[in-house]
């Protein structure tokens, strides 16, 4: 579970920076981060796209889903806000 959350919290914290310049706190790092890994999870195979399996592995494809999620998240955000 430690091993979980401490991915997440990666995936969160790099998406974050990737897309708003900073993170989002630690808290809302790790739920980002494990959406994210559930989106890559889904998404990548979807795609045909395999990333090896690990740390390394695990870590790439939930940064590219918590980032595929915020993108997402900020385009409804943007929507329901005009």
């Amino acid at each position: 579970m430690l091993y979980v959350l401490l991915i997440g919290l990666a995936a969160g914290a790099i998406a974050g920076l990737i897309l708003r310049g900073k993170g989002y706190g630690c808290l809302l790092n790790i739920v980002i981060g494990i959406i994210g890994a559930y989106v890559g999870n889904w998404l990548l195979p979807e795609l045909g796209i395999y990333i090896r399996h690990g740390i390394i592995g695990t870590l790439v494809t939930s940064v590219i889903g918590a980032i595929v999620f915020l993108f997402v998240v900020n385009l409804l955000k943007k929507i329901l806000e005009s």
